[in-house]
């Protein structure tokens, strides 16, 4: 369907939308990459340096799209991926599980999160909860049981994220908290972008920077600030203490950010039932190549033995089939469905992810694939030097 006011055909023209609504300072936080964003840029540019070989005859009639990964049955292969503070509409993470369950797919849940795990797994049943390594062993293990108590059907271990702060161009300002001197300070941007203050104003709240899910339930969270200072000050975990907290989940176990295939053997062998080749989306160790030019020598690596998914630079549906062909079960999606939410609010969310289903669906058609089980290395061209030995 053609662009509307209130529907867009393209991840691009929903990044232009998000732009142009949501105050400077909150565009560039969604936007930002480590350092000098050469990560950043590469994550988009290897799809680009993929090439595909379709079919011309005895294409499928009609194609399925459906899988499933970490136990639950999605549509397509595409999973929202744990973004923290979603701040740039007021339905938050609620919106983006109620736009997940309306494309049929799951999410994941950051521990930094503005929106309580029982409003969100309440809004879509296929969550997934994100825990960093930060506190004590019994803080970790207490977050744990009050996520399984509110119902999250998997636990997501982010690992893919460093110290490294700087962007070269300046990174955003993020208030400790909204008050009155913030309000003072971002007046200007905010003014800006009237429709954006508008629907603060129609929800009856301001931007919400604490973290609920790191409190007991009905307790006030930490600060995101509050929070990130205790995940610094925690010493980074061992495959001891990785191994430890599988033991104190008895669900579905993913480790994201496995670059390397010796570390993803390690996952294996710790008991995980997934991991998710990621950098971060650029925000982790700068340089480090593009997670889909990792992604063929860790799926070599670890074979059937555990559920592979990339996380990185996902703009379209054929990049999704890209990765599928390479050796992912599934992908995990961040910036794109922040544009659609910036841009749109829930009907943005589900409107990205319907750009990519069908995406999906007419790239499996020229590839003259009925299924996204069917997808092989064959289907796609990868130049010379594409992995860059990793």
């Amino acid at each position: 369907m053609a662009s509307t006011k209130d529907w867009f055909e393209t991840v691009a023209e929903a990044r232009e939308r998000a732009r142009k609504r949501v105050p400077r300072s909150v565009f560039l936080a969604l936007h930002a990459g480590s350092e000098a964003g050469t990560t950043l840029a590469d994550n988009t540019a290897a799809f680009a340096e993929i090439g595909l070989r379709p079919r011309i005859a005895d294409l499928p009639a009609t194609r399925e799209l459906g899988t499933t990964v970490l136990g639950q049955e999605i549509s397509m292969p595409v999973i929202c991926s744990p973004t923290g503070v979603q701040a740039v509409d007021p339905g938050g993470e609620v919106a983006v599980a109620r736009a997940a369950a309306a494309s049929g797919t799951a999410i994941g849940l950051s521990s930094f999160a503005a929106k309580p795990i029982e409003e969100v797994v309440a809004a879509n049943d296929k969550t997934f909860f994100q825990v960093y390594w930060q506190g004590s062993r019994d803080g970790i293990r207490a977050r744990l049981d009050r996520a399984r108590e509110a119902g999250a059907k998997g636990l997501i271990v982010t690992l893919d994220w460093v110290f490294a702060t700087a962007r070269d161009w300046g990174a955003p300002p993020i208030p400790e908290k909204v008050n009155l001197r913030t309000a003072v300070a971002f007046a200007p941007q905010v003014l800006a972008r009237p429709g954006w203050l508008a629907r603060y104003v129609r929800s009856g709240r301001l931007p919400d920077l604490t973290t609920p899910n790191l409190a007991a339930v009905g307790e006030p969270g930490p600060s995101f600030f509050g929070a990130y200072g205790e995940w610094m000050g925690t010493s980074p975990p061992t495959w001891d203490d990785l191994a430890w907290l599988r033991q104190q989940w008895d669900g579905p176990f993913l480790i994201k950010g496995v670059y390397r295939p010796d570390e993803a053997k390690r996952a294996v062998d710790i008991g995980a039932t997934a991991i998710s080749v990621s950098n971060h989306g650029g925000n982790n160790l700068d340089s480090t190549p593009a997670a889909i030019r990792a992604l063929p020598g860790v799926a070599a690596a670890v074979g059937d033995q555990i559920e592979v998914l990339l996380d990185g630079g996902i703009r379209r549906g054929s990049d999704v089939v890209k990765a599928l062909a390479l050796g992912a079960d599934a992908v995990l999606i961040g910036r794109a469905y922040l544009w659609g939410m910036a841009a749109n609010g829930e009907r943005g969310v589900h409107n990205v992810l319907e750009i990519l289903r069908q995406g999906i669906d007419s790239t499996l058609y020229g590839l003259g694939r009925k299924s996204v089980h069917d997808l092989t290395p064959d289907d796609v061209l990868l130049p010379d030097g594409f992995t860059r030995g990793m």
